[in-house]
């Protein structure tokens, strides 16, 4: 089917997904619950000869990488990428020829994550990694503080895909007097390392959603890769961010979260009962 306009659904995406058509997002943004068990088994790699591989060895013969084990966590799943794989299956599914993928991840998911995404889009499709660096909470000193989340960022189709970076919010110059007055008064455009802050505790985005994230970061990625009037997904939906930017924006979106104290923040958030 066709997705309905600015529709909130409430349960399990891998239920839900295999009711809409083929291609039919041109965005799609996932914020998925971050796996954050301690005991953890590694998983391991194995590479084959393969002329279509996506390593090169020795005299350029090419290589192929298989997944042999997937990693399995003490948390709320028993192995995170079983988890995710399917649901990411149907990600690539549903974008359309022109779409993108931002996926939105823990820095120690990370690397996981993205073996896995090479494997379900093709290397080829990997276009970034956005860094979004914020700076709150408590800073151990026996590390360097880790304060940043992970965006990896896939395309359909690595000759077709949309990008317009014309259109997206421009950061101030850090040293405005190197460059000329009109360059510092209009900004610069932003770079794969993104320093936005949390959502404020008395800001007026602030739902009460525990992993809510700052339309700020939302706002760049919607006007980067749709255009007005273009559909966008979230079934990890959560506080419903990406709903609240592609409606500011012109986009249309569906919103998808199994739990139902996120359906009811969204719908009061965007102001919709459906």
């Amino acid at each position: 089917m066709r997705p309905i306009e600015n529709e909130i659904l409430l349960g399990d995406c891998l239920e839900l997904l295999p009711s809409f058509a083929n291609e039919c997002f041109q965005l799609i943004y996932l914020d998925p619950p971050f796996n954050t068990g301690r005991a953890q088994t590694r998983r391991t790699l194995r590479t084959e000869p393969d002329a279509g591989g996506d390593r090169t060895g020795f005299q350029g013969r090419r290589y192929a990488t298989r997944l042999l084990a997937e990693s399995s966590y003490r948390d709320s799943f028993d192995d995170y990428l079983s988890f995710l794989a399917p649901r990411l299956e149907h990600a690539h599914r549903l974008l359309g020829a022109e779409g993108t993928l931002y996926f939105h991840i823990d820095y120690r998911e990370a690397h996981y994550c993205k073996l896995l995404l090479d494997e379900i889009f093709g290397r080829e499709c990997f276009l970034n990694e956005i860094v979004w660096a914020y700076d709150y909470g408590a800073r151990t000193k026996r590390r360097w503080p880790a304060k940043h989340d992970t965006i990896l960022v896939y395309v359909k189709d690595p000759d077709r895909y949309f990008f317009d970076s014309e259109t997206v919010d421009r950061e101030p110059y850090m040293a405005p007097g190197l460059v000329t007055p009109e360059k510092a008064a209009r900004g610069k455009l932003p770079t794969d390392v993104w320093w936005h802050t949390i959502v404020p505790t008395n800001g007026a985005e602030k739902t009460g959603y525990p992993t809510q994230k700052p339309e700020g970061v939302l706002r760049r990625i919607v006007q980067a890769s749709s255009r007005e009037g273009d559909w966008c997904l979230d079934f990890f939906a959560g506080s419903g961010t990406l709903g609240a930017v592609a409606a500011k924006l012109g986009r249309r979106y569906v919103l998808i979260d199994s739990s139902p104290d996120a359906l009811a923040v969204m719908r009061a958030r965007l102001g919709t009962s459906r």
